[in-house]
């Protein structure tokens, strides 16, 4: 029996579908991942699929190193793996959605009864994988209320500090002149750090329940180390908000030591890169080297 194989749709079938995966993954990690970081990785592994079909020897063998490529040449492509811990995570990742997205794809191909023929073309498996593929993004998302846990090293001057970070979906704290997303601290963290007179003060508004309204004092932070999942990200210029009251995390994080709060949206804006400042704000403000004044 001869079976004809397409190498461009099988290309293109485990591209559109290796890209499911590591969105996926990157979805349940930090989102380090760029857009062409994640094309990249796809690509290596729909390359890697195709090697058994070129190769000589035992057709198992062929297909376990072909899949063996495939994984670590995605995942080392498409995030920064710095270590051996991170890279089992990230496969611990990949391997819990293959699995996820194999058995219901499976599963939905064997109940089409007469209809299987029309599933199992490409345009259905990428459908199927699609579908698929918005369900367990959803469901991700849907996990929110479990924030994670982190470690974050805040770097100011000749001083670091060290203390246990919660990534809290319910900060949306925005600093109003350049946009950046805000992080929280206590005044115990920020008295560590800033031993001296602190410069570049911003007024950030803020509301919650019980306070309609209300201005935290705003500092840029010249870094931030954050550690989590085995994964490590640096970030320049992070604008922390100092709280008078003492910083405490969730009862369903676990997170009782907690000393800072992290804005989610600072992963976003960290692929997004710096964002624009506004036509009519000054060149050298509080985020600029060349200004000791403070700007509000």
């Amino acid at each position: 029996m001869h079976y004809e194989v397409y190498v461009d749709s099988l290309f293109f079938l485990n591209f559109i579908m290796n890209l499911y995966l590591l969105i996926l993954v990157d979805q349940s990690m930090l989102r380090t991942a760029t857009p062409g970081r994640l094309a990249a990785g796809a690509a290596v592994g729909a390359v890697s699929f195709l090697l058994p079909f070129m190769g000589a020897g035992p057709a198992v063998l062929r297909l376990a190193l072909g899949g063996l490529a495939g994984c670590v040449g995605m995942l080392c492509i498409t995030f920064s793996v710095r270590s051996l811990r991170m890279f089992l995570r990230l496969l611990e990742r990949l391997v819990l959605y293959s699995f996820g997205m194999g058995g219901a794809m499976l599963f939905l191909i064997r109940s089409a009864g007469n209809a299987g023929k029309t599933v199992v073309s490409v345009l259905g498996v990428l459908g199927m994988g699609g579908l698929f593929f918005l369900l367990f993004l959803r469901f991700r998302y849907g996990l929110k209320t479990k924030d994670s846990l982190c470690r974050a090293t805040l770097v100011q001057g000749g001083e670091q500090v060290t203390v246990n970070a919660l990534i809290d979906s319910g900060n949306s704290l925005i600093e109003p002149i350049s946009g950046k997303p805000v992080c929280v601290v206590g005044q115990e963290v920020f008295d560590r750090l800033w031993k001296d007179e602190a410069c570049g003060f911003r007024a950030v508004p803020y509301h919650s329940i019980g306070k309609k309204r209300g201005i935290l004092p705003g500092y840029l932070l010249s870094q931030l180390w954050l550690e989590a999942d085995g994964m490590k990200l640096s970030f320049r210029d992070v604008y922390i908000a100092v709280s008078s009251e003492e910083i405490s995390g969730r009862e369903s994080a676990g997170a009782e030591s907690v000393k800072m709060i992290i804005n989610p949206m600072l992963f976003a804006q960290s692929q997004k890169g710096r964002p624009k400042k506004r036509q009519n704000e000054r060149r050298n403000d509080s985020e600029s080297n060349d200004t000791g004044q403070d700007a509000v």
